[in-house]
């Protein structure tokens, strides 16, 4: 029998009205902080109707999608709100993208209209749709005196007073439809550039419930996500906990100069980090076991955690990781559940409304302890890939969703990962297309044929490594030159390692064999040597 979490008895709020338990219980003490600032209940709500104002202001409508390229800050959350209480469709795009994958973010949404980091401004620079975009962009942070004469900044809409100022906070929205898209998310799957993840009203509301159930929050919790907020994850982490009345503390970064103090500060009583940032935090000299005294869990994920990790982070701590598994398609899927058995290398059961089957390529489902594809069904799920229906179809049947990736469920319905069926590589919880770094690859007057995988590592879960044919007669180009070109189009995804072969291996029907290129790494097979 497939592993079922518990029911769940109804959504959160309406995410116009998600800070309503706060409102109503504690409106003059801190929702949010963070190193720079602070606001209370009251504070985020009146701030984020007043940009809501300012968005419809400026000519937006419900349904009109609203790109935002933005490190963590307050400020990115209030917007989110904002957005939520106007009706337009939140789509973060990866703060690391080049000025190509922010044009191809821009390009499949649709957006008309981005809020972007002033320290970001090369990249948009360099961008071909961004000039174009119907309502423009709006500037976060930077010195008012070097802004572009009429430029819009953040700061000068949130201090704006339009004729509705004066109306109580939730009044004069429009409401849209539970099926209705509130949030687009990009993630990178196994067959080439990002896809449009797109979540409704509804399904935003199940998975935020969920979520809250699965960590076990309350108002008394202090949840500090360690991670980024335009990632589904961390974005899921604070709406959750500001739905149940708890504080979040926002980290703008995620090394322990900024974590530290944060822990100390503000006594979290949840944490959430990726475990390249964790394992780099558990090592640092100048951390001490008391910082984690106030935590009762700490989730790691997005990648595999490693042994290490959990050694290291269990003797530090005095209590162990707390490992679960999700998808950007459907949220927070599993959790050890934190006031019960936490088995360490688990990622534990299905949390409150989700059902998880483990199948066979047939589509049988396996007995326990059989290693098999991870299928799950959840009022959590994704409406499908924007605008992309043959894409969504490849992994939704009757209501469940194919993950690609492989698990087994033990006799107490714990369930063990064993690994990515899809060849997706995920890089400190990013994911990365083998084939877009191919596609970059290529592009070099040099490169005959490229194949690229992940190779597994302690640290960031995979690293990536190009396998490379040369053009005859070509000039050979040193690795560090191949690494540099591939940055300069792909940014992060480009390869750390790339080896040169003589041929490519291609499976039977002529394409690169992948599975051949990781048994070669996984072998430590380097032909003709090794670029690092």
């Amino acid at each position: 029998m497939a592993p079922t979490g518990l029911e769940l008895d109804q959504p959160a709020p309406p995410l116009p009205d998600l800070l309503g338990k706060g409102l109503k219980s504690t409106p003059d003490q801190i929702a949010i902080v963070s190193a720079e600032r602070q606001m209370s209940w009251r504070e985020l709500e009146n701030a984020s109707a007043t940009l809501a104002r300012e968005y419809l202001a400026l000519g937006l409508e419900p349904g009109d999608r609203f790109a935002s390229l933005m490190p963590n800050r307050i400020g990115l959350v209030i917007h989110y709100l904002a957005c939520f209480k106007a009706g337009l469709v939140v789509t973060p795009l990866n703060y690391r993208y080049t000025h190509r994958e922010i044009d191809h973010a821009l390009g499949v949404s649709g957006a008309s209209i981005l809020l972007a980091h002033s320290e970001r401004a090369e990249d948009l620079a360099a961008s071909e749709l961004v000039p174009d975009l119907a309502f423009g962009t709006i500037t976060y942070g930077g010195d008012r005196e070097t802004r572009d004469a009429g430029a819009i900044s953040f700061e000068d809409l949130l201090e704006r007073k339009t004729a509705a100022a004066d109306e109580p906070a939730t009044a004069g929205f429009p409401r849209r439809d539970g099926r209705d898209p509130a949030a687009i998310f990009f993630t990178s799957g196994s067959t080439g550039p990002s896809k449009g993840v797109t979540h409704s009203n509804d399904s935003l509301r199940w998975m935020i419930a969920s979520a809250g159930a699965a960590f076990e929050l309350s108002s008394e919790d202090v949840f500090l996500p360690g991670s980024s907020m335009s990632h589904i994850g961390s974005f899921l982490w604070a709406l959750s906990t500001l739905a149940v009345g708890g504080k979040v503390v926002v980290a703008r970064t995620y090394d322990s100069h900024e974590l530290l103090p944060l822990l100390r500060e503000h006594q979290p009583t949840v944490l959430a980090m990726i475990p390249a940032a964790l394992i780099a935090l558990v090592r640092d000299h100048d951390l001490q076991p008391s910082d984690f005294s106030s935590l009762r869990v700490c989730r790691s994920g997005s990648d595999s955690v490693s042994t290490e990790l959990l050694t290291e982070f269990a003797a530090t701590a005095g209590f162990p990781i707390d490992e679960g598994y999700g998808m950007t398609e459907v949220g927070l899927a599993t959790l050890n559940p934190p006031s019960g058995v936490i088995k360490q290398g688990s990622i534990g059961q299905p949390i409150a409304g989700y059902e998880i089957d483990i199948r066979d390529d047939e589509g049988n489902q396996l007995d326990v302890e059989s290693v098999g594809r991870v299928f799950i069904r959840t009022r959590s799920l994704m409406e499908g890939y924007w605008e992309a229906e043959d894409a969504t179809a490849e992994v939704i049947f009757d209501g469940w969703i194919d993950s690609g990736d492989l698990a087994r469920t033990d006799e107490d319905g714990y369930l063990w990962f064993f690994g990515r069926k899809k060849q997706v590589i995920v890089h400190d919880g990013s994911n990365i297309s083998p084939q877009e770094v191919e596609g970059a690859l290529d592009e070099h007057p040099a490169i005959e044929m490229a194949g690229v995988v992940g190779v597994h590592d302690e640290v960031h879960g995979e690293t990536v490594r190009a396998y490379v044919t040369l053009r005859p007669g070509a000039e050979s180009p040193s690795m560090a030159d191949l690494m540099v070109f591939c940055r300069d189009r792909i940014g992060y995804k480009a390869p750390e390692e790339i080896v040169v072969l003589d041929e490519i291996p291609l499976n039977p029907t002529g394409k690169i064999d992948r599975t051949g290129l990781k048994r070669m790494a996984e072998e430590h097979l380097h032909p003709h040597g090794l670029a690092h």
